[in-house]
């Protein structure tokens, strides 16, 4: 078990676990997830953790099939600007690996931004903290356990 996984079966929050088989040279991990799990690109979300212009971590969940607006980030998190956190300083502040950072369970609750598109969904599926792990839950249920909201932070390619 992951710390995401353990996280929701703590809270009783209804959710699945899909695994399939990590292959270390994909372009995308969320790519390779939708494709092997035979998922809708538009549910399944990436974590990406960015840094503002003071330091502090943000957790940023985005569609795989978009990109991360940081200025878009920045507004939602009432900073001035936000940029890429270092993939060193990611794997340290969250505990997970990238490519398998869940935004649950993290080694430290960080301020998090879970795409508005999201809200029409029924459920997103998220790295369930291992790559080639993924976990699919209601996105309501993902900003009540991360302490989230919902903020247009979500380009489209």
């Amino acid at each position: 078990m992951t710390p995401a996984i353990n996280l929701l079966k703590k809270h009783g929050i209804v959710h699945s676990v899909l695994s399939y088989p990590h292959d270390p040279d994909a372009a995308s991990y969320g790519g390779d997830a939708v494709q092997l799990l035979g998922l809708d690109p538009a549910q399944v979300f990436k974590t990406l953790l960015a840094s503002t212009e003071k330091h502090a971590l943000l957790v940023a969940i985005v569609p795989v099939s978009g990109t991360l607006d940081l200025k878009a980030l920045a507004e939602a998190a009432g900073c001035k600007k936000c940029e890429m956190a270092d993939v060193e300083q990611a794997q340290r502040a969250t505990g997970y690996l990238v490519g398998g950072i869940s935004p649950l369970g993290q080694k430290k609750r960080h301020r998090t931004v879970l795409d508005a598109s999201a809200q029409a969904l029924p459920v997103v599926h998220v790295s369930a903290g291992r790559r080639g792990l993924e976990v699919a839950l209601a996105p309501a249920d993902l900003l009540q356990l991360t302490g989230g909201a919902y903020a247009p932070i979500g380009r489209s390619r």
